[in-house]
């Protein structure tokens, strides 16, 4: 996923800042959507499959900066935000970026920081886009095991053999042989490691069993 095929929302109530804002991200090659308040941000659906980021001004009527970053994280939201503020104060930064903002720029700021900002946001965007990608397809594969198949998982991940989870689940080391061929098949790992690997990843814990 290219940088460039980025989206930038920009929500601040001053339409002059909002338009100079507009243009230098536009001239960079990214796309961009404006807003002039929280409330028409939150109405609109800022979905995107590409990666994208925030940039938000602190102080506006209504919902502030700080509202909207609070409201957004309730939502799950995860795009990465920058607030830029005519009023910057050390207490409020710190509890912006506690939050999870990428930046805090005092206007007026340089060009350059804000597009540096823009960068390092869009950069941890698209990790984290991976990240979450790589986790659906996880889960959507372990959505496909059946509960004996999941129970077999379990016990290969602590180690037992064919023969042990044969005995702890009272079942014949054959019937074993294929759930586990199944789970392997399943998942797409083709060895315990990356079995083991696997299930971390999806936060499946090994059997407690003693035999």
């Amino acid at each position: 996923m290219s940088e460039k095929q980025a989206t930038v929302f920009v929500v601040d109530d001053d339409s002059s800042v909002r338009k100079g804002l507009k243009r230098l991200l536009k001239s960079a090659g990214y796309g961009v959507e404006a807003f002039a308040s929280a409330d028409e941000f939150l109405a609109f659906d800022s979905r995107s499959d590409g990666p994208a980021c925030l940039v938000l001004d602190m102080q506006m009527p209504g919902l502030n900066g700080l509202d909207l970053q609070e409201k957004l994280i309730s939502r799950y939201y995860t795009r990465p935000i920058i607030f830029i503020t005519g009023h910057g104060d050390i207490p409020t930064s710190v509890r912006a970026m506690k939050k999870g903002a990428v930046e805090f720029l005092t206007k007026p700021f340089d060009d350059r920081d804000l597009l540096d900002a823009v960068h390092e946001a869009l950069r941890k965007d698209m990790q984290t886009r991976t990240v979450l990608n790589e986790r659906a397809k996880i889960h959507q594969r372990l959505a496909t095991l059946t509960p004996r198949e999941h129970e077999i998982l379990t016990h290969v991940i602590a180690g037992l053999l064919n023969k042990q989870i044969a005995y702890v689940l009272k079942i014949s080391e054959k019937t074993v042989k294929v759930h586990r061929g199944r789970v392997m098949e399943k998942t797409g790992v083709e060895s315990l490691a990356e079995l083991v690997r696997f299930a971390e990843k999806a936060g499946i814990k090994p059997a407690e069993v003693s035999i």
